[in-house]
């Protein structure tokens, strides 16, 4: 029988993967974080390819958590304007690193756990 995660440790994972994809870096001197999400998504062509998957992970295991369809797809559309707008050469990584749809899901599972708890 699959147990149900623990939402506060599920929690902490997805944050801890956000934060390393939108925030791992903070670039001196400014307020400015960067994430791998923003520096692999420099290179041309497959850079934000290689990070869709773990985007999309975190989707997952959101649903594991029970988010209702309608805030998942929500999730997905932060994903997927992260990824088409990242596209674009030089102007998309820019977008990418103001964007940080991780951290946007991520908060959007924190404050639906915390809604539910509130009940």
């Amino acid at each position: 029988m699959k147990q149900e995660p623990d939402p506060e440790v599920e929690l902490a994972r997805l944050q801890k993967v956000a934060d390393l994809l939108d925030a791992a870096i903070s670039v001196p001197g400014t307020p400015i974080q960067i994430g791998i999400d923003g520096l692999i998504g420099l290179i041309p062509g497959i850079g934000d390819s290689i990070t869709l998957p773990v985007e999309l992970w975190i989707v997952y295991r959101a649903s594991k958590l029970g988010l209702p369809k309608r805030l998942l797809a929500r999730m997905l559309l932060n994903v997927g304007i992260d990824y088409v707008f990242g596209l674009v050469p030089l102007l998309g990584d820019i977008f990418d690193i103001a964007w940080k749809a991780n951290r946007r899901n991520v908060t959007l599972v924190r404050t639906y756990l915390g809604s539910r708890s509130s009940r």
